[in-house]
């Protein structure tokens, strides 16, 4: 059931991801809640165990550890509370499973500080309900398992009605839809039906979204050319049994084989008509030839990566920690680990004190075991995190309980208020007086940030558009423009006050300096009395971030 669950995470997170809300490259829940579960995978296969209670503790464990953003943390927490339900349990009967599904929901609800309604958290709780319900009738667990799943799904829909942004932009939670694909597997495994049914199936748009999502996650983590093995980005959609040089008739896994073998980064996606083709391959040419033997081919896309390589490659993929301990091998008392995306803001980091960094943050959010490496391998006595992103919170959370050493997080949302909260961090302070003194500093600095729109959508009553940018202050987004300058200078204009005195910012890849400068300008053409600071920082996403004290 685990393995046929995290098969069915793996194969529709693409389809998780496309239900973000916000239309901007961010923590993509399909790819957390997937990475997640795939490690709890691991470590139950590899247990060895045949009793059920052994088993889904190792579960447990695996999910604990490889749990990435809020959603992956939340799965971890169901499954957290359903192995300690049945702990010593040799197998499971209808009413142990409905007991286990309800400590999952319960011990879900009181990992998250405010539980929010429409989201996987309804979706488990109602699930939990039916359960209980239906064992009161039934104590066959197939049956019941049923009942869950179909309960989870009209829970799933009930999420965008409940959460004003879902109705908005016209999606169901993300999260919920994740955990619907875990239920989903379940109950086909126990009820005997084909595990690969009832897979997905997108709507041409969505299977646009889909193949725009790999190629930007599969491009951010390349740091060098020469760590491109797979060099062109190959995207094609093949019109089955149409053409003159059709040889086969469609199968997906056949048709899926072949391609896996010459490349990386892939992604097919088919309805009954045409079949999307997204791959990394130094093999263009035997790519398109492929297709070709299923039907013709058309939209044909190919980019030499390497040759782009400074336009899009992001360097935040897989999340690796910078060596922490300082240059004179000394032991800290207190190390300070941050999360961060980009070069110069690493650099920024080191320089006001942190020791060590975790390259990670909004497209690929490291994970608890990642998060717990990083504080154990300081060599301090003790440890302050800062994940700069709110989707890390839970994961650093939990990575502090299992650390080897005393450890808190600051809840830094952003990379400005992490650099704010280290004006205050003094390595000499106890760790828990630290932590407050770095705490009440967030709020002293405004974060806004600049980004480009993956498609189009209407949120909080504004139409935005595809590749229009955007401003967001603190995280909500306040205005969107098709020039990034005037984007940016639009959302600084919000951000000004009359108390404001410093401005700081920090151009990313698709930036440059002159085109900071010029930033600059505007700015001071608003209010020449300002201070204006300017970093290069390398982040990936936002071409600037800026920050206003």
């Amino acid at each position: 059931m685990v393995q046929a669950s995290s098969n069915r995470l793996k194969k529709n997170a693409e389809f998780i991801n496309s239900l973000n809300v916000f239309p901007v490259p961010d923590g993509d829940t399909g790819t957390n809640m997937s990475l997640s579960l795939e490690s709890g995978a691991k470590y139950e296969t590899e247990d060895g165990s045949e009793e059920v209670g052994h088993l889904a503790a190792s579960l447990a464990k695996g999910l604990l550890m490889g749990a990435r953003g809020n959603s992956g943390v939340i799965l971890s927490q169901i499954f957290r509370g359903f192995s300690q339900n049945v702990e010593n349990k040799q197998t499971l009967n209808a009413q142990d499973l409905v007991d286990a599904i309800v400590a999952g929901a319960q011990t879900a609800y009181k990992a998250v500080m405010k539980p929010t309604e429409g989201t996987i958290l309804t979706v488990v709780r109602e699930a939990a309900k039916a359960g209980k319900e239906a064992v009161a009738d039934s104590d066959d667990l197939a049956v019941v398992m049923q009942a869950i799943d179909e309960a989870a799904k009209v829970a799933l829909k009930s999420t965008t009605d409940l959460l004003p942004v879902l109705k908005e932009v016209g999606v169901v939670d993300s999260g919920g839809q994740g955990l619907v694909f875990v239920f989903d597997a379940f109950s086909d495994i126990l009820n005997g039906k084909d595990i690969n049914d009832d897979e997905f199936q997108p709507d041409p748009e969505e299977m646009n979204e889909m193949v725009d999502a790999k190629h930007h996650q599969s491009v951010q983590g390349k740091i060098n050319p020469e760590d491109i093995e797979f060099g062109y980005c190959t995207q094609m959609m093949v019109r089955i049994g149409r053409g003159k040089q059709v040889e086969h008739d469609f199968d997906y896994d056949y048709f899926y084989q072949y391609l896996a073998k010459l490349g990386d980064s892939l992604l097919v996606i088919n309805d009954d008509e045409v079949v999307k083709v997204h791959v990394h391959t130094e093999h263009p040419g035997k790519i398109l030839a492929w297709g070709q033997t299923f039907g013709d081919i058309v939209n044909i896309k190919v980019d030499n990566m390497r040759w782009q390589q400074e336009e899009i490659m992001e360097d935040d993929e897989t999340p690796t920690t910078v060596p922490a301990v300082p240059e004179n091998n000394e032991p800290k008392e207190t190390a300070v680990i941050a999360i961060s995306s980009g070069e110069g803001i690493s650099k920024l980091f080191k320089s006001l004190g942190v020791t060590s960094i975790i390259s990670g943050g909004q497209t690929m959010n490291p994970s608890t075991a990642d998060i717990a490496k990083a504080i154990n391998n300081t060599g301090a006595k003790k440890a302050i995190v800062l994940p700069n992103n709110k989707n890390i919170f839970l994961a650093a959370e939990q990575a502090v309980e299992v650390s080897d050493i005393p450890a808190t997080i600051v809840h830094s949302r952003t990379i400005a208020q992490g650099m704010a909260a280290m004006l205050e961090f003094n390595p000499d302070e106890e760790l828990d007086q630290n932590t407050a003194n770095m705490e009440d500093n967030l709020d002293t600095v405004k974060s806004g940030q600049v980004t480009i729109a993956v498609r189009d959508t209407r949120l909080d009553g504004r139409e935005i558009k595809k590749d229009d940018y955007m401003g967001l202050i603190d995280g909500e987004i306040v205005n969107t423009n098709p020039d990034l300058m005037d984007a940016s200078v639009e959302m600084v204009k919000r951000m000004l006050d009359e108390d404001s005195e410093i401005v700081t910012i920090i151009f990313g890849k698709d930036a440059d300096q002159e085109m900071a400068e010029k930033l600059q300008n505007e700015i001071l053409d608003i209010d020449d009395d300002l201070e204006i600071e300017i970093h290069e920082g390398n982040q990936p996403v936002y071409p600037f971030l800026i920050s206003v004290e």
